[in-house]
């Protein structure tokens, strides 16, 4: 069993990675981002600048730290290594559910039965991702984002804290719904969508 992963990126979401990933049964984690600095470390794991030459030769995966939906694409997209998929022990997973590689699944959040979430996927704490819902590669559902059932996410979406969908709304790619907003019908059109109901943000 692969016990040691490296993550990608040493941000609050990073850290709250290896937290999760720590949880899990890895027994051994190393923090890859370039503005890492010299004994830097986080529960006793060491931050470095540089991946290690011999990373490919070690039997360890590799987790797209990066809350940002376009920076966890491109680690994904580069990734030298397998991706790991990471479910919280707190979290609720359904039957039959599909997950992604580099998807994370964190504290206290729920995805219902027959769900299919992408590649590169947070499902960040206490989210809500109801049955028979499909959320794209790379998108983001925030903590306590409610996203109800059979509703369709794109790619690089953004669903912010707090924000709900109601049931089988369609988003499509390259969305941001803002905090506390509510999605209420169906959005074609890529930008930023906040207030209840959610419009599109202008200027």
């Amino acid at each position: 069993m692969i016990k040691g992963l490296f993550i990608l990126g040493f941000g609050g979401h990073a850290r709250s990675v290896g937290d999760i990933a720590l949880s899990t049964g890895f027994d051994d984690l190393l923090f890859v981002d370039e503005q890492a600095k010299a004994g830097e470390e986080f529960a006793g794991f060491p931050a470095v600048a540089v991946l290690p030459s011999n990373a490919a030769g070690v039997g360890w995966l590799m987790f797209p730290a990066s809350g940002d939906n376009a920076r966890r694409r491109a680690q994904c997209e580069s990734a030298l290594l397998p991706l790991a998929t990471l479910v919280a022990p707190t979290a609720s997973v359904g039957r039959q559910c599909e997950i992604g590689q580099g998807s994370l699944i964190a504290h206290q959040a729920h995805v219902g039965p027959l769900a299919k979430i992408g590649r590169g996927v947070i499902i960040n704490s206490g989210a809500i991702v109801d049955h028979e819902c499909v959320i794209g590669d790379f998108s983001h559902i925030s903590v306590n984002a409610t996203v109800a059932g059979r509703c369709r996410i794109g790619a690089q979406v953004l669903v912010g804290a707090g924000a709900a969908v109601i049931d089988g709304i369609s988003i499509c790619d390259n969305v941001i719904v803002g905090a506390g907003a509510t999605v209420v019908r169906d959005i074609e059109v890529p930008g930023v969508y906040t207030g209840t109901p959610a419009r599109r943000a202008h200027g």
